[in-house]
């Protein structure tokens, strides 16, 4: 079904064409022409975005495109940009408006209907001081910073605090386990840890002061360690010659010992266009996490235009707008949340669970918390996981019977495929703004290029089921199968390979510790670029969809092309999950599958070999599963976990979890397992059987 979409009387992408008309008389009949000069054009294009979203820097660029190449494509050479200082810019103008930089509340605080504000001028003054502090303790420009935090104020204003100083930024959620948590950064070597002694969840207080410990005497490369107070629990003394400094007082106007007076704040320093910003982690199949790293300049030119080009997104001091997307810190939404600030819009926060018990402590998960943060906050773009509209809908939520969302104007999802009947949910449960169905912006992007290359705007109409377009600059196609040279042939409605033929800004600079260093590393080819030479492959089934009369291509996603595990919005390598099953000693060997596929729920099972003679029982299953919870995160515990006689595998012997992916998702065996290229072809059976058991069910 078709639904026109609920949009503000002139969407910012309108304003942008007539911009665009303006300076250069270009004038594009469709929202389809205009993608296509986008990606034809890449220089103009965004050249483009750098003056209408007035992106400064105190020197010129030489050029907008050194190179069209990928990877090891050169963007905007001489120019010089800083994060903190496009977020800090609009301090004024937003402030004087009247509107906070951050809102937020937590469970506690959300059940006694409390929500506290940073205003602008507060944001700054907290990330000059912490800048200055951080800088006057040794942190120079290059250092990894690691955080271990949740949702809150606390951790933006540590992330602006070490983009303005130079510092390399990378998060962890503290829900994390220590072995995801330590994959992570013992490849990065961070030299200062900020860190939480817990954090609440689902009315229950987590403390990770036990971590934080494991931590500091697992990471030889720490030199400092900031204390963010969140369950006020007491913290022992910091041993292994690593001090330890409270956060609040760090962000105080208030002397240290051993300071003779409080630091001026320190203002952002100006950067190449491509110094590091934070390193963010990708899994893939095997291996460690990716440690993926993207600049400066290349994110604050995608999210400026994803924000305001495809969200409509408008800063405060103009619109007052109050964007809000339900994430953990380490998920790249939290991210694109974060990026709101980049244009001078309030952003809304909440730590703790989407289904917090209603009183804040303990009882039956509430599927209606977040729509009462929405109308506390005064939301008016709202986003979340797919999983979760898919969630408030098996539970029978009616939003606007718990709380006030009359400025509510667009909804936002992604992390997996929206269902068609969320679509229609939402319609039927969320206002009418001018009396049209809201309008819903599906994306679908990652944390790889943290960006999006499928989106939406309020200047296309919504078909429930698909995005409404492909994003301006992301040249994104869905491919055929390679032919013998590597060369895919585009598909128009037929399911294919997620690919983009071109660079984007926002493309990662380099994997931290790649060999060779930069564009040229093996496993950032081998990650993005081994299928289709010199064509990015995103690792998704894609299907665009024409619709001539609309004058824009929609956009299906059918889940993972690869075996990489995506649960609620977060990727996981499977190797990761592999080292804590494999742990035990009842474990001979294991093999995990994600079957998200055509808009289905994620379904994940868990096969184990055991050592001969044991057989799986419920006191196993349940240690498997604590395992994972306590390793990695309670996102990545399997739905089942069956016993399996062996696992199948290559000649070389590497796991075959994307072929027994597509058998359990009905591909016929055949088609999929070549018994000539394996070492174990016996233990397919298994596997045909159960797939022929589970698809009849």
């Amino acid at each position: 079904m078709t639904r026109d979409a609920a949009a503000l009387p002139e969407p910012q992408l309108i304003r942008f064409e007539r911009w665009l008309e303006a300076r250069s008389g270009r004038r594009f009949a469709s929202y389809d022409a205009l993608w296509q000069w986008s990606v034809d054009e890449l220089e103009s294009f965004w050249q483009a975005v750098w003056e209408y979203f007035d992106l400064q820097s105190p020197t010129p660029h030489r050029t907008v495109l050194a190179e069209r190449r990928m990877p090891g494509a050169q963007w905007f050479p001489g120019a010089q940009v800083s994060y903190a200082q496009q977020v800090l810019r609009h301090a004024d103008a937003a402030h004087a408006a009247g509107h906070p930089a951050i809102v937020w509340t937590d469970e506690p605080g959300l059940a006694r209907g409390e929500l506290r504000q940073l205003d602008w001028p507060s944001l700054r003054r907290q990330v000059g001081l912490l800048a200055a502090r951080l800088q006057a303790l040794g942190v120079q420009r290059g250092d990894r910073v690691a955080a271990l935090l949740p949702n809150r104020p606390e951790t933006i204003v540590a992330f602006l605090a070490c983009a303005s100083l130079g510092a390399v930024w990378s998060v962890c959620s503290p829900d994390m386990g220590p072995v995801a948590v330590l994959d992570r950064w013992r490849q990065i070597a961070p030299v200062a840890l900020i860190a939480c002694d817990g954090y609440r969840h689902g009315g229950q207080a987590h403390d990770r002061r036990a971590l934080v410990a494991q931590l500091q005497q697992t990471l030889p490369s720490l030199k400092l360690q900031v204390a963010v107070d969140v369950l006020d629990l007491p913290w022992d003394d910091a041993g292994g010659g690593c001090p330890r400094l409270d956060f609040s007082a760090l962000v105080a106007d208030a002397l240290l010992p051993g300071e003779a007076q409080v630091p001026a704040p320190l203002a952002p320093a100006w950067l190449p266009f491509d110094h590091p910003l934070w390193i963010v982690y990708s899994s893939g199949t095997t291996g460690l996490p990716k440690p993926i790293v993207h600049g400066h300049g290349g994110v604050v030119l995608e999210a400026l235009k994803m924000g305001g080009l495809h969200n409509d997104l408008a800063p405060s001091a103009v619109g007052g707008d109050r964007f809000h997307w339900y994430s953990s810190t380490g998920w790249i939404m939290w991210n694109s949340q974060v990026a709101g600030l980049l244009s001078g819009t309030t952003v809304c926060l909440f730590d703790g669970s989407p289904a917090a018990p209603a009183n804040g402590h303990s009882g039956a998960p509430d599927w209606s918390t977040l729509w009462r943060f929405a109308g506390l906050a005064g939301c008016t773009f709202f986003g979340a996981g797919a999983a979760f509209y898919a969630a408030c809908l098996k539970a029978g939520v009616a939003p606007q019977q718990v709380a006030d969302l009359h400025r509510l104007r667009a909804v936002g999802s992604t992390g997996s495929p929206l269902a068609p009947e969320c679509y229609e949910w939402i319609w039927q449960q969320l206002p009418r703004p001018g009396g049209r169905p809201i309008w819903i912006s599906c994306i679908s992007g990652g944390t790889d290029f943290a960006g999006a290359f499928l989106a939406g705007t309020p200047a296309l109409p919504v078909v429930a089921g698909e995005m409404q377009c492909r994003c301006l600059g992301a040249a994104v196609q869905a491919f055929s199968e390679p032919d013998d040279e590597g060369r895919g042939r585009p598909l128009i409605d037929e399911v294919g390979e997620l690919v983009c033929t071109a660079p984007m800004p926002s493309m990662p600079l380099y994997f931290w510790g790649d060999q060779p260093p930069g564009p040229q590393g093996q496993r950032l080819h081998d990650s993005y670029f081994d299928t289709y030479p010199g064509v990015w492959r995103h690792g998704d089934w894609l299907r665009i969809v024409p619709h001539p009369d609309a004058g824009a291509a929609g956009a299906i996603i059918y889940g993972r092309s690869d075996a990489t595990i995506n649960r609620h919005g977060i990727r996981m390598g499977t190797a990761e999950l592999y080292r804590a099953v494999e742990a035990e000693p009842e474990v001979l060997d294991s093999l995990v599958v994600d079957l998200e596929y055509l808009g289905r729920p994620s379904f994940m099972p868990l096969f184990v070999v055991l050592r001969e003679g044991l057989a799986l029982d419920e006191a196993l299953v349940a240690r498997l599963k604590a395992g994972i919870r306590q390793a990695l995160s309670p996102r990545h515990v399997p739905d089942v976990v069956l016993q399996v006689p062996a696992v199948p595998r290559t000649l070389s012997g590497k796991k075959m979890e994307l072929p027994v992916k597509k058998l359990l998702l009905g591909e016929a065996a055949e088609k999929v397992l070549n018994p000539d290229a394996m070492a174990n072809a016996g233990a397919v059976g298994w596997f045909v059987s159960y797939a022929q058991q589970r698809l009849a069910g």
